[in-house]
């Protein structure tokens, strides 16, 4: 079967491409556990590092997810599965919000037609965000009944691919699932557009030497999950009988509540005689606006009796990252 992973060539595409290789099968459209010969990875860049693994023919495909030829060329097989993970992040799409539409909500649409094309019921897992929740009614705690009223272009566009893709799987389309992703910690490389990109750099900079300024209170609350639990949560949501998602196929994946300060906490204890660059603050509006429109608390009771995978605390998930990546 063949595999494609939009944003593939982004920090998680990267890590569920090598992780899906490792794996080496899915199940497929005829509903048994067939082997990967093919997997694309299809950004608008190319990756930064090749991947390859024997057997599997491995390609990188650069291109527009806006352009709807480009995307019909990628869906060319009946037994294939789809990772949607491309997308303009949150605070790049406030500020262009012509182009989070065209990527995010065209760029969706195309890839459900592309894969409703196909002869049979092809799985496609789509990568949305906690940003679908929001406004002045959103209770303390959100979970998958809670009402999405969301306050970011980018939480729009989310909250509508999810229920395009109920309704395209309501209608025997496709076979889709939605996961509704926390903040994802800890990324490496640079910071990006994402008005979380702070939550990764408050322990990623300081753990390298470089001095953070964080641009929101240190008593700021977010919903984190480590990468490694994401990366499993979105096979295991792929590989999910579809009667036991049922009729909603959105699922909210688990997650920690935490405060800065206490990211800041864990990272001086994990990180022990190692020398860390200070963290000082100065605060940016726009991104403690956007931030604030986030739910902090998320109830996951439906997703730990689907087996979702998670971390113990911010201790396992920081190890895990300087084992990854600091060490490296």
């Amino acid at each position: 079967m063949k595999v494609v992973i939009t944003g593939g060539a982004g920090f998680l595409g990267r890590r569920l491409a090598r992780r899906v290789l490792e794996i080496g099968h899915l199940t497929a459209p005829s509903g048994a556990s067939e082997p990967i010969d093919e997997l694309v990875l299809f950004d608008v860049s190319e990756p930064s590092e090749a991947i390859s693994a024997d057997g599997v023919a491995v390609r990188t495909v650069t291109g527009d997810i806006g352009d709807r030829g480009t995307v019909f060329d990628l869906i060319d097989r009946d037994d294939i599965s789809v990772f949607h993970l491309a997308s303009i992040v949150s605070g790049g799409g406030e500020r262009d919000f012509d182009l989070a539409m065209r990527v995010n909500l065209d760029g969706g649409r195309h890839l459900l037609e592309a894969v409703r094309a196909r002869v049979g019921m092809p799985r496609f897992v789509f990568a949305s965000s906690l940003a679908v929740f929001g406004g002045a009614a959103m209770p303390t705690s959100v979970g998958d009944a809670t009402k999405h009223t969301p306050q970011t272009t980018y939480g729009i566009t989310k909250a509508i691919l999810e229920l395009l893709v109920n309704d395209y799987t309501r209608k025997g389309y496709l076979d889709g699932r939605s996961a509704r992703l926390p903040t994802v910690i800890v990324r490496p490389g640079k910071p990006n557009a994402a008005a979380s990109s702070f939550v990764s750099g408050v322990i990623r900079e300081p753990l390298n030497g470089i001095d953070f300024t964080l641009p929101v209170p240190e008593t700021t609350s977010v919903a984190v999950l480590g990468y490694r639990a994401i990366v499993d949560g979105l096979i295991h949501l792929h590989e999910l009988d579809g009667e036991r998602i049922g009729d909603d196929r959105g699922v909210g994946l688990p997650s920690l509540t935490v405060t800065v300060n206490e990211m800041i906490e864990a990272l001086r204890r994990v990180a022990g005689t190692r020398r860390l660059g200070d963290i000082t603050v100065d605060l940016d509006p726009f991104i403690r606006d956007v931030v604030e429109s986030w739910p902090t608390v998320c109830a996951s009771e439906r997703a730990a009796k689907l087996g979702f995978p998670n971390e113990q605390d911010l201790d396992e998930i920081i190890r895990y990252f300087i084992k990854d990546y600091v060490e490296e």
